[in-house]
């Protein structure tokens, strides 16, 4: 069976990132030999300092713009709690369940109390722990929906998280 794509790589790095560390270094050089040019008079130094200051900072701006991206997938707002949008948006419920844990507005509350704020979603009086459908949170590879776990004990919440299933 034959690859697809075939793509070479040299020293276990594939020849796409070499491209890529080219396009940053190219504005990486120009940028250090402006700054050094105010500082370091001799033309030889300078010029040893531009590029030993290009070969350091691409590589450490391409990983440092992966990191970002990373970061930039998992981000999501997060919102205070509004029953409203709770039972409108079941999707997005991830946004509110930081609230409803943060600010212990469950702990003490009885399990009717619950139910009224946050729906019934066949959870049943006779267990003690619930479970609410929050939706899949952003983040990479992230495939499982999470879930709001509320914990009763003598019919009242002590304890609320949050979990991926």
């Amino acid at each position: 069976m034959t690859a697809l794509l075939y793509i070479p790589t040299l020293f276990g790095v594939s020849i796409e990132v070499y491209f890529i560390l080219i396009i940053f270094g190219i504005p990486t050089f120009f940028i250090w030999r402006w700054i050094l040019k105010k500082f370091i008079k001799i033309d030889k130094t300078r010029k040893i300092a531009t590029w030993t200051a290009t070969i350091v900072a691409t590589p450490l701006i391409y990983v440092g713009l992966i990191i970002l991206w990373f970061f930039s997938m998992s981000y999501h707002p997060t919102h205070d709690f509004n029953k409203q949008k709770w039972f409108t948006d079941k999707e997005k419920r991830y946004e509110l369940s930081e609230d409803i844990i943060d600010s212990k507005m469950l702990i003490g509350k009885t399990k009717s109390e619950v139910r009224q704020l946050l729906g019934d979603e066949g959870n049943t009086d006779e267990s003690d722990y619930w479970n609410y459908y929050l939706g899949f949170r952003p983040g990479f590879a992230n495939i499982d929906p999470d879930v709001l776990d509320i914990e009763f004990k003598a019919g009242k919440v002590v304890k609320v998280k949050q979990h991926e299933t």
